[in-house]
């Protein structure tokens, strides 16, 4: 099975869809630094809040994607257990934080 070939208007189309989702990556950026002084951070550390989480995922992410890729659930396959795991810890702690 070969995969379509996509034409000019339906790689637009998607890209316009990435730009608008850029668009709101920017927006959210823009305004992390006030919310981190916000939060109680000192203007003199910011730049390590903001290097934290692409270092986080840079050694996270290929741990994870090491684990899944070794693990096989008869069921739930290669992926979905960890993608629960995720989903439920995520559950909980919104759960916590709206008790606080």
């Amino acid at each position: 099975m070969q995969k379509p070939k996509l034409g000019f208007w339906d790689i637009w189309n998607m890209s316009f869809g990435f730009l608008g989702i850029q668009f709101g990556f920017a927006l959210q950026g823009s305004t992390m630094s006030r919310i981190f002084e916000t939060l109680g951070a000192d203007k003199d550390n910011i730049p390590f809040l903001w290097i934290a989480a692409p270092l986080a995922g840079l050694i996270v992410q290929p741990i994870i994607g090491y684990l899944s890729d070794n693990t096989w659930h008869k069921t739930l396959g290669r992926r979905r257990p960890f993608l629960f795991t995720r989903c439920n810890f995520k559950f909980y702690r919104i759960a916590f934080y709206a008790l606080l």
